[in-house]
């Protein structure tokens, strides 16, 4: 990881922003991983936030309108069936644990699955959840979006305790 980050800081600033930007949009890492690699890449931590909130939220419409379609209409062919079933069994799992636990304060919930920062939430499962709850589009976007905005708070404060060797890490 050492060699990685030192790597990256030799690269121009706008290269370190679009690799930061691109791993907040990649499922499952999302900005947190956007976040360390940002702040471990000398980015200022204030454009690394922002950069990956915009780069964790950039596929999220497309997420909760088209992903449920596009992976039951998947979930039975040859080569991608397996991925496509759990990808479905993953949403509805979530989504349903979600539901139980929350009832009607679902977007509160919604929000806090998304921004504690652990494996298994995140932008892209919460939305997901969403979708396969049918919950409304707007409110979804919304607590998703604070979700976001929680979690990348978390890895930005993490990221530079962690920078400063305040928290050991590794």
């Amino acid at each position: 990881m050492i060699k990685f980050i030192a790597f990256l800081q030799g690269l121009p600033v706008t290269v370190r922003y679009i690799i930061t930007f691109l791993v907040s949009m990649v499922p499952l890492i999302e900005l947190r991983g956007g976040v360390p690699i940002g702040t471990g890449a000398d980015l200022p931590w204030h454009t690394t936030l922002i950069v990956c909130m915009v780069g964790n939220m950039l596929p999220v419409p497309f997420i909760f309108l088209f992903a449920r379609k596009v992976l039951e209409w998947g979930a039975d062919k040859k080569y991608i069936g397996k991925f496509f079933s759990w990808c479905l069994e993953k949403g509805r799992h979530g989504g349903e644990k979600l539901q139980a636990k929350a009832g009607r304060g679902i977007y509160i919930a919604l929000l806090l699955f998304v921004g504690i920062p652990l494996p298994g939430t995140g932008a892209w499962t919460g939305t997901l959840a969403a979708s396969m709850l049918d919950l409304d589009f707007k409110k979804s976007i919304i607590a998703v979006m604070s979700g976001v905005l929680l979690a990348g708070t978390i890895m930005t404060a993490i990221s530079l305790l962690a920078k400063a060797g305040i928290l050991s890490v590794m």
